[in-house]
Order: C-alpha cells, then structure tokens, then sequence
C-alpha cells in the first residue's frame, strides 16, 4: 500500500476492514484514482481470499450467457432509453416461441448457462405468457438459468395483473424463473428517478421485489446507473440503500455499475470518464463491505477499462454476453468471445474461470 496513504483515519479504517459511512465517502472520493484504486483492490482481496479453496485472489469469473429481450414495447417512456418502442411504432415485437428457441438453442451450443431475460412494460401481455414461457425454456433447456425480469417489470406486473407483488414474484419462481438482474436501479433516490423515468417504480418498490425474492429464496444482483442528473451524494445514498438490504437478507450476489450512454436517447449530459467509472467501482467496492462480488462492466466501458477495473476492486469480468440490444441502441457496441475474455484477464494476470449465477466455478 502506498505511504502517501499513510497517516489518513479513513484510509486506516479501509484497511482495518471497518465499515465506512457515507462521510468517510466523500473524504475517499478526493484521492488520487491510483489511491483509491488500490484501496478498492486490498478490499477485494480481503473479500475473495477464501473463495474457491483459497485461490479467490487469483481467479477472474465470467458466465456465458445471452441477453433476451422478449419485447421492446415499453409504456413507461424513459428518457435516458433509446431501445423501446410503442405499439403503434412500425418496428415495435415480441418474440414467438420459435425465435425463442433459436436464439436458446444458439446459446447451448456455445456452453451458455444463464439467458437473461428482460422487456419493456408491455400492457398488452397477460400473466400466461410469462409463465408459459418461464416453464417452456425450463423444460427445454434445464440447464439454462433464467436470470429474468428487472424488478420495475414485476411492480408493472402487479398492476397489470391485479395481482399482489409477493404472489407473482412466486408464481414466476414456481413456473421457473431462477434469479432476478438487477435491472431499473438507475440511482435509488426518488427525486432522480422522477426526473429521467417519472412512470417507472419508485425506490422503495424497487427494492421491495429484492426483498420478496430473497425471502422467498431467489438471489439476485444489484445495479447502479450514474452519470446523468444524480450527484454524488444521490450516488452514495443509493449505495446505501443497497448495503442496508443486504444486511436484511444477504441476496445480493454481486453489484455492477455503470456509466449512462446519452446517444440516441432524449435526456442529454455529459459522457462520463473512464477514470469517473474507475472511482465510482473502487468506492463501491469499499463501500459494499457484504457484497462477495464486483462485476467489471466491459459492455459499457470497452475491454481495456473492463480489464483495468480487476484492478479496482472488480473480481468478475461480466458475461460473453451473445446478444446485448438495450445499451447498443443507445450506441455503445463493444463485443467480446470467451477467448477474448480469458485473455484480457490473462493479461491482467489473473485465472479466467467460467462461473454460473450463483458464482460457482464450471471449469
């Protein structure tokens, strides 16, 4: 550790393994990025030093696995979304089962083990679809997980079914749903979300559907999307709330974040930097003291700073992911193989490992 970090109360509680506040934040915010960077790297190593027979500092996971967007008819309008589409525009779908299937198919033959299965909030598809489709990829596919709908999706559920939030978070496990991503975070502070997806569920619905699935025994990941209206403080507070919710019941497998792509979409700010990206991940790293797992985000970041990041507090590289449509349209189209992967985290001098959801190494 450097000896410019010597002498700090903050730096000391970092490495002493205490538990940060949203303060000690703020103070780890201002230093260098190389700084922080190996604060965030001592801590991942700490979290990950008995994982995997006590090899977890040397290995990097990933998961082969295909994004399946089902529908892209959306009625919640979200400005920061350049992929959705209303039923009256020319180039609005949803998926039938045999374009399904090809695209699962596509995924088995490349070893895929997860399909993260994601859509707009489409009125017009009725409780039946989902759980006809839920039990159709099971059946077919048992090796597959579905890793399926964000928890926005289940609070418009609720409503469009008329349906208590808990019953359909069970029904959808009992016909097959096996984890849930952690999309629609955004930022979990309600003055934010009013402003970039007024129609979209509030933070405390958001993270109500986390509590229901982890009690009824679902894990799930946990996001953050930054970079357009939020400040940092916003930022913390969502950090906060995720933390909180894992002290509560211990569901979350690992946190992503990443930086908002403004192209092609209707709310404009700045590109955030590289080096912005970096010190969010590392300060959430630290702040995260009972998340197992740190998820690098390449799709967004491209694979130089995807690798980079294994440095700041990631220990995960994220998925081969065969199809990717929601940040592609907003125009961030980075792809990578799972030769690809095992050689940038080669090079970053770790050991690439396939995992599966639940971060259980396959190979």
């Amino acid at each position: 550790m450097s000896a410019v970090l010597d002498g700090s109360s903050v730096v000391d509680k970092v490495l002493d393994g205490a538990r940060i506040d949203q303060d000690d934040m703020r103070e780890l915010y201002r230093l260098p990025l190389q700084e922080l960077g190996a604060l965030a790297d001592f801590r991942r190593r700490v979290a990950k030093k008995d994982a995997y027979d006590g090899r977890g500092n040397d290995v990097v996971t990933y998961i082969v696995d295909r994004n399946v967007n089902y529908t892209n008819v959306c009625n919640v309008y979200c400005k920061f979304c350049a992929f959705y589409r209303t039923e009256k525009d020319a180039d609005h779908y949803v998926l039938s089962r045999e374009e399904l299937d090809q695209k699962l198919d596509e995924l088995a033959a490349e070893g895929g083990v997860q399909v993260l299965l994601q859509g707009g909030h489409n009125p017009s598809l009725k409780i039946d679809f989902y759980l006809d489709m839920l039990s159709h990829i099971r059946e077919k596919y048992p090796q597959i997980n579905i890793h399926g709908f964000s928890p926005p999706e289940f609070n418009h559920f609720s409503e469009v079914f008329q349906m208590p939030l808990r019953e359909v978070v069970a029904k959808f496990k009992e016909a097959g749903l096996g984890s849930i991503p952690g999309g629609g975070g955004e930022i979990l502070v309600d003055r934010v979300r009013n402003r970039i997806a007024p129609l979209k569920c509030d933070s405390d619905h958001w993270l109500e559907v986390m509590r229901i699935a982890h009690q009824l025994g679902m894990r799930s990941s946990a996001t953050m999307m930054f970079g357009h209206v939020e400040t940092l403080d916003d930022r913390l507070e969502h950090l906060q709330r995720l933390r909180d919710l894992q002290d509560e019941t211990h569901g979350f497998t690992a946190f992503i974040c990443w930086t908002f792509q403004p192209e092609n979409t209707r709310l404009k700010a700045e590109t955030v930097t590289s080096a912005e990206y970096l010190r969010m991940q590392a300060l959430a790293r630290i702040f995260l003291d009972n998340f197992d797992n740190v998820q690098s985000s390449w799709v967004t970041q491209g694979p130089k700073i995807g690798q980079v990041a294994l440095k700041y507090g990631a220990n995960d590289f994220g998925s081969v992911m065969m199809e990717e449509n929601v940040v592609s349209s907003a125009g961030t189209t980075f792809r990578l193989n799972a030769g690809d992967i095992e050689r940038l985290i080669r090079e970053a001098g770790y050991e690439p490992h396939r995992r599966s959801t639940w971060y259980s190494l396959l190979n």
